[in-house]
């Protein structure tokens, strides 16, 4: 077989075998663009060929940024349109083809990358591990007041900016600022590129699907957060909430538990931990569903990674991490002080030992090494290891990624 990167005049072809793999057909082109794979840049996609010249396999990268705990940017490609023709699974095209994609993106000096997963056993073997995870809130209208928050200047007190209701069309360029915004400091997060706003490309609000977008404004005017939503049949759905502050969450959220003609409100991706549910008079109005794995993160250079991300406790510890899929091993030291870590390989006997995938898994903050622990996944080499990692690998804000690709 032959792997290798695509051009202008290979897109078509790239197109239709990816959609081929998942049994689609690629859709009628909308004005304005929309369609998920117009985003796509050709030389960053990659077309898998058999020897006689049919193209069998395909996957890509979006040039991403992530941000990670303590508001540090990096590059995080994203990968996505990774499909297999079912004529020549297991035979082991995918294995080749993510192999020639981490050796790229390790070359282009990457220390990591994302994705999100069609099917959660798939991306573990090749080192992806689930970083961040997010749920849905479904309540109905007439049960789903706000409280009075009980403690003095609460997220919950009624917000002193205003809300106004404007169609996603006419506001594209409001809701990219708005989000970059957000991204910038929430963990877990990832950019979305001005190509994507200009294509019209994903899910909405960025699509062309029309949505009424509710936007807040603070008390000189600035927009500092948005909610898109559609109603269908007396349910008003939200796509996103955006906005780094809780009390404009809560401004947001209340307009939409208050409005008319409604019987029933879902909130789509709802951070895990979200005080939303415990902001409601009656606590069982919400009821919780579609909590699932989100972002995936390999690690593709772990002392990069680790000294890349802010840390907020002081201490040591040895890891023992193991790359299967690469045929790596590796054990390092990671010592942090004054928020900054040093990463540096080592004889010491470890503290923990873990798969690749683990480590992906740990490093926003999302997942606590001792739930692996306790998983049968990471192994912990004394009784004090775990409490050690859960305490080195905590955040001060909970990882959180709604964008899709």
């Amino acid at each position: 077989m032959e792997i290798s990167s695509t051009t202008d005049e290979d897109l078509d072809v790239f197109v239709d075998t990816v959609h081929a793999a998942f049994g689609l057909f690629p859709g009628t082109p909308v004005d304005g663009g929309g369609l998920w794979w117009s985003a796509l840049e050709t030389d960053r996609c990659l077309l898998v060929r058999t020897a006689e010249g049919r193209p069998v396999g395909t996957a890509a990268t979006y040039p991403f940024e992530l941000t990670l705990p303590g508001e540090t940017l990096v590059p995080a490609p994203g990968v996505t349109a990774v499909g297999v023709l079912p004529s020549h699974r297991r035979q082991g095209v995918l294995s080749a083809m993510m192999r020639h994609q981490l050796a790229e993106l390790r070359a282009g000096g990457n220390f990591l990358s994302v994705l999100l997963a069609s099917e959660a056993t798939i991306y573990g073997r090749f080192g992806y591990g689930p970083a961040t995870s997010t749920r849905q809130l479904t309540m109905e209208r007439h049960r789903a007041a706000l409280a009075v928050p009980r403690a003095r200047g609460a997220a919950g007190t009624p917000n002193t900016g205003s809300v106004e209701v404007l169609r996603s069309a006419e506001c594209a360029e409001i809701l990219e600022e708005v989000y970059d915004r957000y991204r910038r400091a929430q963990p877990g997060a990832l950019s979305r590129p001005h190509r994507w706003w200009a294509l019209r490309a994903g899910q909405p609000p960025i699509a062309p699907a029309p949505r009424y977008i509710a936007l807040h404004r603070d008390t000189d005017g600035v927009p500092d957060g948005y909610a898109s939503y559609s109603i269908d049949s007396g349910t008003l759905t939200v796509d996103e909430t955006i906005t780094a502050d809780d009390a404009v969450f809560t401004a947001l959220a209340r307009f939409v538990l208050e409005h008319d003609l409604v019987s029933k409100v879902v909130f789509k991706h709802v951070p895990t931990g979200h005080p939303l549910r415990r902001q409601l008079v009656d606590f069982r109005a919400a009821e919780v569903s579609g909590h699932m794995d989100w972002l995936w993160v390999r690690l593709l250079d772990v002392p990069g990674a680790l000294t890349a991300r802010g840390w907020f406790t002081d201490g040591e510890l040895v890891l023992d991490v193991e790359d299967p899929f690469l045929d790596e091993r590796n054990r390092y030291l990671l010592t942090v002080q004054n928020g900054k870590a040093d990463c540096v390989p080592t004889d010491r006997a470890p503290d923990l030992s873990l798969d690749i995938r683990d480590l992906g898994s740990v490093y926003l903050g999302g997942t606590t090494p001792s739930t692996l622990v306790r998983a049968g996944h990471i192994q912990a080499h004394s009784p004090t290891a775990p409490v050690l990692a859960d305490t080195l690998f905590r955040t001060d804000r909970a990882p959180h990624c709604l964008h899709w690709f």
